[in-house]
């Protein structure tokens, strides 16, 4: 019982400085219209909560003015071919910004079975093409990073679209 209490009090003593260190960042990128502004039109995307979008907008600043392509493979999230002799077909995805390419999974999951429909078109359409569960959860993480830098490029609020398109 002592560990257990122990383990649920240092918990709760680190949600809570999250909590504070989430807020004080918040606080700091308030004095920054531009900033306010990128993370404004992060938050737009349905699927990217603000823990996602405080971690494209720190870990990825350049966002906005890549291509697609290079945004995909910048997170890590592009899937790269290792034909080697007999080994050949299979795409991995591979280096690129961790910490990103972590959020974008984290928030892919509730955006592509919930939240956006467009990546819940997305994912049941991979699924019924045979795609494994992550790797349709991978393709949606970079669809949902393309929405976010095409947000970003038009300095745009989401709009909505039709899930068929």
């Amino acid at each position: 019982a002592r560990p257990r209490r122990f383990w649920s009090q240092e918990i709760a003593r680190l949600e809570r400085r999250l909590k504070a260190e989430t807020a004080l960042l918040l606080k700091e990128i308030a004095q920054h219209q531009d900033l306010a502004r990128r993370l404004e039109l992060l938050e737009s995307v349905e699927g990217i909560g603000r823990r996602t979008a405080l971690a494209l907008l720190i870990g990825m600043p350049e966002l906005g003015s890549l291509s697609r392509e290079q945004a995909a493979a910048l997170a890590g999230l592009a899937p790269f071919d290792r034909d080697t002799g007999a080994f050949k077909g299979q795409r991995r995805i591979a280096g690129g910004r961790a910490r990103v390419r972590r959020a974008l999974f984290n928030a892919a999951l509730p955006a592509s079975f919930r939240w956006n429909s467009a990546l819940v078109a997305l994912y049941k359409r991979l699924t019924a093409k045979g795609k494994a569960h992550k790797q349709a959860l991978i393709a949606c993480a970079r669809k949902l990073l393309i929405f976010a830098n095409t947000v970003l490029a038009r300095g745009t609020a989401w709009q909505k679209t039709n899930p068929q398109t």
